[in-house]
C-alpha cells in the first residue's frame, strides 16, 4: 500500500462531506502564511489558482486534492499530515469559517521506511503539471 502524505480525521471527513454538499467539489491549499500556518484553506475547486511550484501532496476523501506551497513542502517533506477539525473561526476565505470550526494540521515525522518509500516513488505533481 503506498504511503500517504496527508489524511483526514473522521471529523474532518464529515465536515468535508458537508462542505462538498453545499459548494460542490473543493480543494485544500496549505500555505506558509504567518498567521494560519497550520490551518489548511478549503476552497471551491477552480476558485483558487494553484501556483506552478505548488506541490500536490495527494487526494483525500471525495477525490479532494491537497496542495502545499513549495517552500512549505520543503520544510515539511519529512512529515505526515493529518487534517483535523477544531472549534473556532478559521480564515474568512476558507469554506468552513461560517461553521464555527476550522481545519487544523496535526503532523508527525515519517518513519524511515515511509520516507524511503516516498523517495523511491515518482516525485509529487506540481502546479506546473497542470499547465
Amino acid at each position: 500500500m503506498p504511503v500517504r502524505r496527508v489524511e483526514l480525521t473522521e471529523r474532518a471527513e464529515l465536515l468535508l462531506d458537508d462542505l462538498i454538499g453545499q459548494h460542490g467539489p473543493v480543494m485544500f491549499h496549505q500555505s506558509g502564511g504567518c498567521c494560519d500556518g497550520s490551518a489548511p484553506m478549503c476552497y471551491p475547486r477552480g476558485e483558487f489558482r494553484v501556483g506552478a511550484s505548488d506541490v500536490l501532496l495527494g487526494t483525500v476523501a471525495a477525490d479532494t486534492p491537497f496542495w502545499m506551497s513549495a517552500d512549505q513542502f520543503e520544510y515539511w517533506k519529512h512529515t505526515h499530515l493529518t487534517v483535523d477539525v477544531v472549534p473556532g473561526r478559521g480564515s474568512g476565505f476558507s469554506l468552513e469559517a461560517p461553521e464555527g470550526v476550522r481545519f487544523l494540521i496535526r503532523s508527525r515525522l515519517l518513519t524511515d521506511e515511509e520516507f524511503t518509500d516516498l523517495e523511491a516513488a515518482p516525485p509529487p505533481r506540481t502546479g506546473a503539471d497542470l499547465e
